[in-house]
């Protein structure tokens, strides 16, 4: 009788720990925002806004991120490797969501820039993955799914790529006038950010 060496699949664990951590950085950053007492409606607003954004970008990465692994059926270094840095900054997410949220004596400055950098490092991790489905050495999905996975790994890299360049100091610095109040222009980096999310979306529907 011949005894087997392969190692034990991992990924199946791997991918419910993912999903358990995503589940308890939205919950997490709701749960946040009940220590916060916003003294106008401004404030209140403010912190409605902003969880809608992180809500809204979370969401779209765990989809992104299920989509990916339905088709990477397979496990090598390079993806347990990315899965354990996507695991990492979503479990960090909330922390500093509720940072920039909240009443932290931590700058706004300083605050944003760790948000943008930890959200900025999520999207890379998904392009990582998506990097490694459309390998020619990998081989797991057809010529008519690799254009489309690799235009999700190209719009992650510009995704990522905008919330880092965003992290300039002349980017919150700057700010526009917007109902009443001044906003940085980080913020208007963020919101195209998110947009090119939802387009990542429309293209899988469209694909």
């Amino acid at each position: 009788m011949t005894l087997s060496h392969e190692p034990p699949r991992t990924k199946p664990r791997i991918e419910s720990l993912t999903d358990l951590i995503f589940g308890l950085a939205l919950s997490i950053g709701a749960v946040g925002l009940l220590n916060t007492k916003p003294a106008n409606i401004a404030t209140f607003l403010y912190g409605v806004v902003f969880f809608a954004f992180s809500f809204l970008i979370l969401i779209t990465i765990w989809f992104r991120y299920t989509d990916t692994m339905s088709f990477l059926t397979i496990e090598t270094g390079r993806s347990r490797l990315s899965n354990v840095f996507l695991l990492f900054f979503v479990a960090l997410e909330p922390y500093l969501f509720n940072i920039v949220a909240g009443s932290s004596p931590v700058s706004g400055n300083t605050a944003t820039i760790a948000f943008a950098v930890d959200i900025g490092a999520i999207y890379a991790s998904l392009a990582s993955f998506n990097n490694i489905l459309v390998s020619k050495r990998t081989n797991l999905i057809g010529p008519e799914l690799t254009l489309r996975f690799r235009t999700f790994r190209n719009l992650q890299i510009v995704i990522g790529a905008i919330f880092w360049i965003s992290t300039a100091p002349q980017f919150w610095a700057l700010t526009f006038p917007l109902g009443g109040v001044q906003v940085q222009v980080r913020y208007v980096f963020w919101a195209v950010a998110l947009v090119l999310s939802r387009a990542v979306r429309i293209a899988k529907r469209l694909g």
